[in-house]
């Protein structure tokens, strides 16, 4: 149903011409990466400030109307589809770097601020902010949707590196979460609360995040393996060995060879590791050696080095355009993707299982993932006009969430719940998940930030 009158005048007021209500506006905040048809909400509100997000949040409270945040809209789980209409506050122009602390090493910014914006922004500091899911989302987005990505096995997730938010409350209240202090014992953990909510608590608007020196030194590898399951113990060695890896990234042989099509490279056609080592120049020579040492040992003695800036880059932007690569192998087809965790000692023996589910399967598969904490994706391709596709792929995907599980692993390793995995909750936190929707209600007791996300 279209929205209240005399909401539109409030937002009006407030807003201006950054008030839309345009079929073309409302259809991109209703959609993200995933597989999920759009939802648009009633509204978009572009807002440039802690206050305007609160104006807003205040206003759709009154007239208990669903508010749901934009960042860049590249979640994969339709973190962003407006299920019951409503308001959709688009964050991007909050985009300004408001303080950099050197002798901290820490960086207080806006959510709007994208990962690649802000390691531009800090180039000449000698820090960098490491966690990299490969597409450039904002980094208010990364933190309600607990995103890690290729550096997660060293330098943790967002959750490792948000010291602090800024958050507004469903009813307009503006509360920052915690100090700027490494630690602290005070009170309930209100960042950690809102760091992978979704959304569905509040509406992040700044955020201070710790930083990392630039390595003095850093080299990347490439190596192909005679198979997964070779592979996938080279792995499991190299972080039971406790050698700081910065980043393993795996690809199988389907998506190796996307990626050659797609980036022009000339990878093997194969199981295939990349792999990257920061330190100093001795530190980083003898955590490759040791590696080189293991993938030797189960058949891959043939690393390929990238020690020249360009050379990484070239090599790290193959691999996260690797989603990309993966849709152009059947044109006209979305991907549906696959988001299981499981402890780094069972990840052999839930990725060749998967491998013998997919063999029997009709649709066109491939397989990424952040291996070194035992984080892997399966891309179905499906094709939109075929619902027979998207049932397969639901199937499929649900035998590897409840493989997972069984291996005591999760349903999400960093792409969140959105709308799309709450079905799995039940079965990973049970009596958990009860608690889950008393702090939602206790927050958002008229359940507007966006409704029908994590918990029902």
């Amino acid at each position: 149903m279209p929205l209240n009158p005399a909401l539109l005048d409030q937002l009006s007021a407030i807003f201006g011409d950054r008030l839309s209500t345009s079929a073309a506006v409302r259809e991109h905040h209703g959609k993200d990466e995933s597989h999920f048809p759009p939802c648009p909400p009633d509204a978009v509100v572009f807002a440039l400030s802690t206050a305007e997000v609160a104006a807003a949040v205040k206003a759709c409270a009154q007239h208990q109307t669903p508010v749901i945040a934009f960042g860049t809209g590249t979640s994969l789980e339709g973190h962003v589809a407006a299920l019951r209409g409503g308001v959709c506050v688009d964050v991007a122009g909050m985009n300004a770097v408001l303080g950099v602390r050197p002798q901290d090493m820490d960086v207080t910014i806006q959510p709007g601020v994208t990962r690649k914006q802000l390691n531009e922004y800090l180039r000449d500091s000698g820090l960098f902010f490491p966690i990299d899911p490969g597409a450039d989302a904002s980094l208010g987005g990364m933190a309600a949707t607990r995103a890690s990505g290729t550096n997660a096995v060293r330098y943790g997730t967002m959750r490792d590196n948000v010291l602090s938010l800024e958050v507004v409350l469903p009813d307009g209240r503006v509360i920052r979460t915690a100090s700027r202090a490494r630690k602290s014992s005070a009170g309930y953990d209100l960042t950690r609360l809102f760091v992978g909510s979704e959304g569905t608590l509040g509406i992040i608007t700044e955020l201070t995040l710790r930083l990392q020196g630039i390595p003095e030194a850093v080299s990347a590898a490439v190596c192909p393996f005679p198979s997964v399951e070779a592979a996938m113990q080279t792995v499991i060695l190299t972080i039971q060995s406790g050698i700081p890896v910065a980043r393993i990234e795996f690809l199988d042989e389907v998506m190796a060879d996307a990626v050659n099509r797609y980036s022009k490279t000339d990878h093997a056609v194969a199981p295939t590791l990349f792999f990257e080592f920061h330190g100093s120049a001795a530190g980083v020579r003898e955590q490759a050696e040791k590696v080189q040492a293991i993938a030797a040992d189960f058949g891959a003695p043939d690393f390929r080095w990238a020690t020249s800036a360009e050379e990484r880059t070239r090599l790290w932007a193959a691999r996260h355009n690797a989603y990309y690569a993966g849709i152009a192998l059947k044109p006209g087809c979305r991907a549906w993707t696959t988001d299981a965790c499981v402890p780094i000692s069972r990840l052999a023996d839930c990725l060749m299982e998967t491998r013998a589910d997919l063999a029997r399967c009709s649709l066109t598969s491939a397989i990424v993932g952040h291996v070194g904490d035992g984080n892997f994706h399966v891309m179905l391709l499906v094709d939109p006009k075929r619902p027979e596709d998207s049932a397969e792929a639901e199937a499929v995907n649900r035998r590897i969430v409840r493989r997972a599980l069984a291996m005591d692993g999760t349903c999400t390793g960093e792409h969140g719940i959105g709308h799309g995995k709450m079905e799995f909750l039940d079965e990973e936190f049970g009596d958990g998940l009860d608690v889950m929707r008393r702090i939602k209600a206790a927050i958002d007791p008229q359940g507007i930030m966006n409704p029908g996300k994590i918990v029902s």
